[in-house]
């Protein structure tokens, strides 16, 4: 499987998660310039999840969600700010990171809510 199959496969399995959750998908691979949002999604409790997918075959070296840089980060922060900005949305925000590990035998799936927070440079 190649990597590109891989993250889309993460995102889907991802997206079904959320909805059965309760989520309300506003967008998915969402761009702006090069700034991309994998999902953007409102929670029940009305919270718009800016969600990075992080999808794996095997989870030998580093789970998923421990591979986000700070770099990434700072861009997913970008993208979140001019998604606000442009859609008018007046919700209360956090940053979601679903890591997906694919395994022939059953995916494992986790939903890390308030991954991490905007920060002052």
């Amino acid at each position: 499987m190649e990597k590109k199959e891989i993250g889309s496969l993460g995102e889907d399995i991802a997206l079904k998660s959320l909805v059965e959750k309760g989520y309300t998908i506003l967008e998915k691979n969402w761009r702006f310039g090069h700034l991309e949002l994998d999902i953007i999604a409102l929670s029940p409790q009305k919270i718009i999840a800016f969600v990075e997918v992080k999808s794996r075959t095997v989870d030998y070296f580093a789970e998923p969600e421990m591979t986000l840089t700070k770099k990434q980060q700072s861009n997913l922060i970008k993208a979140a700010n001019v998604f606000l900005e442009i859609s008018k949305l007046d919700y209360e925000a956090q940053f979601d990171i679903i890591s997906v590990v694919i395994h022939p035998k059953g995916n494992e799936l986790n939903h890390l809510e308030n991954a991490f927070y905007p920060y002052q440079k």
